[in-house]
């Protein structure tokens, strides 16, 4: 992507075209830091996990840090499946598709993309997933 210059307080306007370059621009370091801090943050719990004495005399005592270690590695498990969807993200707006409903092709929308920078949804087909996911599940 061509170097595009954001002013530090830029944010995207529905003034403008939609997924223009400033805008894809955005997104993308939106997205990269967002997988940094991810990254960090596993760095930091793998660092934890590995210092943290498990030869706990008490059972309480290690039955809590095991609960502890499991509730960890359940959330870096949920962080790694983000990772890999800021990956895809990051490779939609390479593309050219980032920020267009993956059912309507219609603009996801500037707010709900800074809200969640991975959606890969507009809010009426993703409300239309949610309920067609409600009917299957209450089967």
């Amino acid at each position: 992507m061509a170097d595009v210059t954001l002013p530090d307080n830029y944010v995207p306007s529905e003034k403008e075209p939609f997924m223009n370059a400033r805008q894809k621009e955005y997104f993308r370091r939106k997205l990269e830091d967002w997988k940094e801090e991810i990254i960090e943050e596993s760095k930091a719990t793998i660092a934890a996990l590995q210092e943290e004495n498990n030869n706990h005399p008490d059972l309480t005592d290690r039955a809590s840090s095991e609960s502890e270690r499991s509730l960890e590695l359940r959330t870096r498990d949920r962080q790694r499946k983000l990772v890999a969807k800021i990956d895809a993200a990051l490779r939609r707006i390479e593309e050219g598709t980032y920020g267009y409903c993956e059912v309507t092709g219609e603009p996801i929308g500037l707010k709900r993309l800074d809200a969640r920078p991975v959606a890969t949804l507009s809010i009426e087909a993703q409300e239309a997933h949610e309920r067609n996911e409600k009917i299957y599940r209450d089967d």
